[in-house]
């Protein structure tokens, strides 16, 4: 259950990427088994560490986690989702980028799916991820 009105809950930033493709595809992960949310498809990223802005922390994940190379300024602000879960309060701001050097891989073993938006609500997708389909949809068709 989530935190009740009021209390002091511990806030969690972590940044999102929808990495568009030509087609208008959106590349979407699966959690591994051993994490939280495991089997559930999300957009690749992760938390901001201390001191690091939102698009350093993408630059970083996105090079971690699938082996590509993408500079700040082909990220663009789109959306952000804000959610509770039972044990902190998530806040995650989306990007989408449509330009980067190198191709996808689940470099950390996850797999990789490319998603026509339209087609995303067919993924079990994390709570928080969910309203971001929405935006996508309309700014993607």
């Amino acid at each position: 259950m989530p935190a009740e009105e009021g209390a002091s809950v511990r806030m969690v930033l972590v940044v999102a990427c929808a990495l568009v493709d030509v087609d208008g595809r959106v590349l979407m992960a699966q959690r591994p088994e051993g994490k939280a949310l495991a089997g559930l498809w999300e957009f690749p990223g992760g938390k901001v560490e201390a001191g690091e802005r939102p698009e350093d922390t993408l630059v970083r994940e996105l090079a971690e986690e699938l082996g590509i190379t993408v500079t700040p300024p082909c990220l663009a602000p789109l959306t952000f989702a804000s959610h509770g879960y039972d044990d902190f309060h998530l806040l995650m701001p989306l990007y989408v980028c449509r330009r980067w050097e190198g191709n996808p891989q689940g470099l950390e073993g996850q797999p990789l799916r490319w998603v026509y938006p339209k087609r995303m609500r067919e993924l079990p997708l994390p709570p928080a991820d969910e309203p971001l389909v929405a935006h996508l949809i309309d700014l993607l068709g």
